[in-house]
């Protein structure tokens, strides 16, 4: 009777208080960045994939277009005639047509690369072109639930649900985070603390915060982000064990997948600590070599494709796994638009493994 009774009780509440009441059972979304150069390939097929796992959403951690040069993509549906100016005025439509539009009602959340700061490209450009899903209900409900009188697109925002807050960040360019941002930050931690709903977070960043498996490529690629970033990372470490509640943060910028992000020296130095994250820049660009020296057992692909697939539990902690893309994949409609011809090299080809540049020195630090 009890068992009946608690049950009925819980059918009676609205959607979203059941999702969030303890034993609902998990849900998923979809994540990944850097879909330039076979982006429009790429895509279509992640947002089929999405679908078919039942993501509720996609969350895109930017490097939406090449920008200093003309991607394949673009090339191939115009027969290889386009100047320079014409690429520039049209990339980024180009995204909204080729790569969001696939994802049909499927709500997308947009992140900033530092692709969108490219000249001619700017940030204010990025927040006009993209101020249909910058101001998203979800995104403008919660921004003004914060405050009231806060009327301003920015590419950071964060959105709550079912239990979990998802934080986006900017780091597109290298005075960021500046201070405006990790104050932002530290004040969306403080409300999450005493918020009983918040049962986790899940921070998503288009560079990977500083001293991580790929530190060459992250944060530590200007002196302002190594120190916005170390600060960030410390505050979601912070956050984590002084409420007991899951911390995972998610970045693209490198063209691979890998788990165990943070597992490096420098955070484990026992004043420090290791939080979750991955790495997956896998929606399509340009694949090149992993960095060497990664640690034993870690789950590390290149020369791939793909999406990671998060599943949240009733605790507001996240699994992720891997989801691949094949050519088989490539939905026909797309095949049939860009040719035959572009598809099969942007899997056979589209890589470069070359050795990466040196790592800068603050790579090294302990």
């Amino acid at each position: 009777m009890n068992r009946t009774l608690s049950l009925l009780a819980l059918l009676s509440l609205p959607a979203a208080a059941r999702a969030q009441a303890p034993g609902a059972a998990p849900w998923r979304f979809a994540v990944s960045g850097d879909s330039r150069n076979c982006g429009d390939v790429v895509m279509p097929a992640i947002a089929a994939g999405a679908a078919k796992d039942g993501a509720r959403f996609y969350w895109h951690l930017g490097d939406l277009r090449a920008t200093y040069k003309m991607d394949e993509d673009m090339l191939a549906e115009r027969g290889g005639a386009m100047t320079k100016d014409q690429y520039h005025a049209d990339e980024w439509d180009d995204f909204i047509a080729n790569q969001i539009a696939p994802f049909g009602p499927t709500p997308f959340f947009l992140g900033i690369g530092n692709h969108e700061t490219i000249p001619p490209k700017t940030r204010e450009e990025f927040l006009l072109q993209f101020a249909d899903w910058l101001n998203a209900p979800a995104l403008r409900e919660q921004r003004l639930a914060d405050d009231p009188s806060d009327h301003r697109l920015r590419a950071y925002y964060h959105w709550k649900r079912d239990g979990v807050d998802f934080v986006n960040m900017d780091n597109a360019s290298a005075e960021q985070f500046d201070d405006a941002q990790l104050a932002w930050l530290e004040k969306t931690l403080e409300r999450d603390r005493a918020d009983a709903s918040v049962r986790g977070v899940i921070v998503g960043l288009h560079r990977s915060l500083p001293n991580s498996n790929s530190c060459g490529h992250s944060m530590n690629e200007s002196v302002r982000g190594v120190a916005s970033g170390r600060r960030a990372y410390l505050d979601l470490l912070r956050w984590t064990r002084e409420t007991g509640k899951p911390v995972s943060v998610l970045a693209s910028h490198s063209h691979f997948v890998m788990d165990r992000l943070y597992d490096t020296p420098y955070w484990n130095a026992k004043d420090r600590g290791v939080l979750p994250g991955w790495i997956a820049g896998t929606a399509g660009a340009i694949r090149y070599p992993l960095p060497k020296g990664l640690p034993s057992g870690q789950f590390a692909k290149t020369g791939v494709y793909g999406y990671l697939l998060g599943e949240v539990g009733p605790d507001g902690a996240a699994k992720y796994s891997f989801r691949q893309i094949a050519r088989a994949d490539v939905p026909e409609a797309v095949v049939a638009k860009f040719g035959k011809t572009l598809v099969d090299e942007c899997f056979s080809g589209n890589q470069d493994f070359a050795p990466p540049a040196p790592p800068d020195p603050t790579c090294a630090d302990r």
